[in-house]
């Protein structure tokens, strides 16, 4: 039973350090992009550790699960994970875990569920004030112009996908402008950004007292903004996207005094006017390879008895 609480601590030390140290660095701004990577790897780890925990605590209350789980292992290996010892401890952690991945697919599942709710009455608003013109088809760089008072754009995910664009933004932003706010939408497509979204919300909203959820969460919302800016600007300019974001809520009130929904747009505009400082390629590999290592530690240790016995 060492083993099994050995990686929820490793769990939970992952879960308390690690967006600690992230809040820290000043490096998730400038490289949203990787700063994402190591989120996921992040969480991935925490989740890795329950899981693992979860199959040597089963595999050691019972039987038909330890057999299957290391039928083909050398007696000297299951004798190293010293099966069966600890079966009242093991049949409640295992029970225990089992129920938290079952609650968290349930919840992932309810996001699916309502996202797509919310696209269908979105695209079945769209049919009604954009319908269709005779002979036009629907596809994926169809581009929607809705009549409204308030500029705005967006991608509206699903199948096909659609851009959708508000008459006021038209006339609002000029031409490179409009293209920024187009690319940073189109941004958000291409790297599914919607399931980063959706996977985030899923976690905090089903373990609301687990704080690396709610931080995963948040900063998901943030940094998904910056990677799109990040890839409007290196089209059309930082400027340009800086504008673009300005043209777009300058009416929203988000520029003033008041905290707002949208209080990260004034520090998005600062973040594409400031010099870009971004990291070496060396160093942006460098975190991008110890992001992958953070799952891969509990992986390690839950093999290494095995290993040392098979030694």
């Amino acid at each position: 039973m060492i083993l099994p609480a050995a990686l929820l601590l490793l769990g939970a030390l992952a879960a308390v350090l690690a967006p600690r140290l992230l809040a820290r660095a000043d490096w998730p701004d400038r490289e949203p992009v990787v700063a994402l990577w190591v989120w996921q790897c992040v969480v991935a780890a925490v989740i890795v550790c329950c899981a693992l925990s979860m199959t040597l605590s089963a595999a050691a209350a019972w039987h038909a699960v330890g057999g299957p789980v290391f039928a083909t292992a050398p007696g000297p290996v299951v004798e190293a994970y010293a099966l069966g010892t600890s079966g009242l401890w093991a049949a409640t952690t295992a029970v225990t875990l089992a129920c938290g991945g079952l609650w968290s697919a349930v919840m992932l599942a309810r996001e699916v569920a309502r996202a797509r709710s919310r696209r269908r009455l979105r695209r079945a608003e769209l049919r009604q004030r954009a319908p269709l013109l005779p002979g036009e088809e629907p596809g994926p760089g169809r581009l929607v112009v809705l009549e409204g008072e308030r500029p705005d754009a967006w991608w509206l995910p699903g199948a096909p996908p659609q851009l959708v664009v508000t008459t006021a933004a038209l006339r609002r932003l000029e031409g490179r402008q409009l293209d920024a706010v187009l690319a940073h939408e189109k941004g958000h497509a291409q790297a599914r950004h919607d399931w980063l979204l959706h996977c985030s919300a899923a976690l905090a909203d089903g373990f609301p007292q687990v704080p690396v959820f709610a931080a995963f969460r948040d900063e998901m919302h943030r940094l998904v903004e910056l990677a799109a800016d990040d890839v409007a600007s290196r089209r059309f300019g930082r400027l340009t996207t800086a504008l673009a974001l300005v043209e777009l809520n300058e009416g929203r009130g988000v520029f003033g005094p008041c905290p707002t929904a949208r209080a990260d747009v004034p520090k998005r505009v600062h973040r594409l006017l400031t010099p870009p400082n971004r990291l070496t390629a060396a160093r942006r590999l460098r975190l991008t390879a110890a992001g992958a290592l953070v799952p891969a530690v509990p992986v390690l240790l839950a093999f290494a008895p095995g290993l040392r016995a098979l030694g």
